[in-house]
């Protein structure tokens, strides 16, 4: 596609400054958010219908008194809602929908006779959503092929990402770019780390606080983060449950609400800012959040726990930044990374998609071409296991935009592989001044993971406990003592016997006993014992051997015994028999096995 330059300078505030009409088959790329093109759109001298991403910036707009005559299309909204609207309305008309609720307003125009394809315009604002969305969200493309329908249209966004439909070329599209004459870039500090808790709170935090002590000034902190239970971890670890707010989707709502999380809210409003506010994808992109004061905009990627926390350093930090209408104070992003990610070029991508695209038509043809019913069902099954078969439409025809969004994902998470890489893609968008810092850890959110992945096998939760305090042990010369003990409580709580058992027998005993809890107790027991760390340690040995309830034959109980007794080095007055247990236990005589045993009734 061609593209035509519109030069925007600082004196400038609105785009109807320079465009007065978006024009028909265009692809407006603003550039700078804020720019009010959608408020241009429902001002312009024409029947408008836009399509927003998400609820939360319909409800935005058609609340804002400058837009009185727009109305709103999302869920719950219904048909018969949107022609009673165009019968009354008189002026103009002005839709906002969701792409799902499209389908509504098609039907309310043929119900009120109006040829929605000739005498609207329809623009589809933040376009690149179609393409990063649509794998988790297909009906967002819905609208595509009635777009193409449309005799006016057009789409728009700051941060538009490169269409691979052909339908665009065929119909002459061409790209309007907004060229700012003036330096936009703002600072950026990046933050590389394997523990994202202890870098928010030691590092960026901490330096907030410091900040504020130095200029007497209080700063809202907004922090985006697509993942709720990542939210939820944080608020909690940090303690911070009454001074934050969660804006997120519905069922992110009632999820949170389940937690006993009540301030979490699906729609945005200044009066329920906290200290803290959390906000997920859904308020990424669009949406207005008009403040008296600046913040401190946090963003975090914790990809090990969520990887579809990673951010574009092209669209949507940009996008986040740009949700602040009064401006931010400063801008960071935390990030750990992960080596395993393969890195693609653009050119990897396209080629595996290529060969990809051959062998699934291939196995179609010779489908196609078959007479034999049992070798057609065969190939019918085939294909849809073929990795390509996801960009095919049920017609047939390639789904373009879902492979553009496998492209634009392979990229993104290239960069999320080494700091230069998510440096230079932040650097190679021209938006940014950048300064990033590495910040490590002895126990990484990996090591988190692995924890909270192993908490119902108790001996790989054994074995990944100790791994990681030879880990801690290993790095104690490198850390403040504070931050090995922090890492040790830390795991304490998760798994105190094996902390207990490490602190006192080390590492190659725990492995010798092979995790066994028993034997690890009485080792335990033993070592307190010898070296008189604790009172009656041969008391609670017996205890460990034998359990209240059980039943142990008398050839057991005896050898058991006399095993404990030289093991402790204690002298027993007489002759240990099975009639010892008599001292420590009330028993009664059973059978085992058709052999006289013994059953543990109660201690004495």
């Amino acid at each position: 596609m061609n593209t035509k330059y519109i030069d925007f300078n600082k004196e400038n505030k609105y785009l109807t400054e320079v465009l007065p009409m978006i024009p028909t088959n265009t692809i407006l790329n603003k550039t700078l958010t804020g720019l009010g093109a959608t408020y241009g759109e429902l001002k312009v001298e024409r029947h408008s219908i836009i399509i927003e991403p998400n609820v939360p910036v319909i409800v935005g707009k058609i609340k804002d008194p400058k837009h009185k005559n727009a109305f709103g299309v999302y869920e719950g909204i219904y048909s018969d809602d949107i022609v009673a609207y165009l019968e009354k309305n008189k002026g103009y008309h002005k839709i906002l929908t969701t792409p799902e609720s499209f389908n509504k307003v098609k039907d309310a125009f043929f119900e009120v006779g109006i040829n929605i394809y000739e005498e609207c315009f329809l623009l589809f604002d933040e376009c690149e959503r179609i393409i990063q969305d649509v794998c988790y969200r297909q009906d967002i493309a819905l609208p595509i092929d009635d777009f193409f329908r449309f005799e006016n249209k057009a789409m728009v966004s700051a941060t538009p990402l490169r269409f691979s439909d052909p339908r665009f070329e065929k119909d002459g599209f061409r790209v309007l770019e907004i060229k700012p004459t003036f330096d936009y870039k703002r600072d950026l500090y990046l933050f590389f780390t394997n523990n994202i808790l202890k870098a928010l709170r030691d590092e960026v935090l901490k330096s907030l606080s410091q900040r504020r002590k130095e200029l007497g000034n209080e700063k809202d902190i907004c922090i985006f983060l697509n993942s709720t239970d990542s939210i939820y971890a944080i608020i909690n670890q940090l303690g911070i449950e009454k001074e934050s707010a969660v804006f997120c989707s519905s069922r992110s709502v009632s999820k949170l609400k389940e937690r006993k999380f009540n301030q979490a809210h699906d729609q945005w409003t200044a009066k329920r800012m906290k200290k803290y506010n959390f906000f997920t994808s859904r308020f990424y992109s669009a949406v207005d959040i008009e403040l008296e004061d600046t913040v401190d905009l946090i963003m975090i990627s914790d990809i090990h726990y969520a990887e579809h926390s990673m951010i574009d350093p092209n669209t949507e930090a940009p996008q986040i930044i740009g949700r602040f209408r009064n401006g931010v104070e400063s801008v960071f992003h935390i990030t750990n990374l992960n080596e395993n990610i393969v890195i693609k070029t653009k050119d990897d991508i396209e080629m595996y998609l290529k060969c990809s695209e051959d062998i699934y038509f291939k196995i179609k043809n010779l489908h196609d071409t078959t007479d034999n019913i049992f070798y057609k069902q065969a190939f019918r099954e085939a294909m849809v296991v073929i990795p390509y078969s996801k960009f095919i439409n049920e017609d047939g025809t390639k789904d373009y935009f879902s492979i553009d969004n496998y492209i634009d994902e392979e990229i993104i998470k290239s960069y999320y592989h080494k700091p230069e890489l998510l440096n230079s893609a932040y650097l190679n968008s021209k938006r940014f001044n950048m300064s990033y810092k590495s910040y490590f850890c002895p126990l990484s959110d990996k090591d988190r993971l692995k924890r909270e992945r192993n908490k119902d096998a108790l001996k790989k939760k054994n074995e990944e406990t100790l791994r990681q305090l030879i880990l801690l042990s290993e790095n104690e010369k490198e850390y403040e003592s504070s931050i090995i003990q922090e890492y040790r409580n830390e795991l304490f709580i998760y798994n105190s016997f094996i902390v207990e058992a490490f602190e006192l027998l080390g590492a190659d005993k725990i492995k010798e006993l092979n995790y066994s809890r028993p034997k690890i107790r009485e080792a335990m027991l033993l070592k307190q014992h010898q070296e008189g760390i604790a009172g009656l340690t041969f008391q609670k040995a017996i205890d460990n051997s034998f359990r209240i309830g059980s039943i142990h034959t008398r050839v057991f109980i005896k050898s058991e015994l006399i095993r404990l007794y030289e093991l402790f080095k204690i002298k027993h007055k007489g002759k240990i028999t099975a009639e010892t247990l008599n001292t420590y236990f009330d028993v009664v005589e059973v059978k085992k096995n058709k052999q006289q045993a013994f059953k543990l009734i109660a201690r004495r």
